[in-house]
């Protein structure tokens, strides 16, 4: 399956732009810090999905989703970090589409291992 028809990938995206919005509002001098860091683990995770897809063996698919849970992890607590900093106030929707990707993931790793 092409990947760009995935819903992990297409939520991943989704992820992905909402990081760039949200990070835009991080101070000026977290350009080279929480910003690159955050951004970077954000793409990282439908890029991995994208390679994954890619190789069209389930047992390498299934190790660059692991890649891509472990980036959405990071997300997750660079995301936690910015509020504790008080860069950004809580956002139900950084945190809705975190929820929804590591599901996504979560369920595309289950599906490979199974098949």
């Amino acid at each position: 399956m092409d990947h760009k028809e995935m819903d992990v990938w297409k939520k991943s995206m989704d992820l992905v732009e909402a990081v760039y919005t949200m990070s835009a509002q991080f101070p000026v001098d977290e350009r080279y810090g929480l910003t690159s860091q955050i951004r970077r683990a954000a793409i990282s995770i439908p890029s991995n999905v994208a390679e994954g897809a890619a190789r069209k063996s389930d047992k390498e698919f299934i190790q660059f989703i692991s890649i891509a849970l472990g980036s959405l992890s990071e997300v997750e607590t660079q995301y936690q970090l910015a509020i504790r900093l008080k860069f950004i106030n809580n956002l139900s929707e950084i945190e809705s589409l975190i929820t929804s990707v590591g599901r996504l993931l979560i369920g595309t790793k289950n599906y490979l291992l199974k098949k």
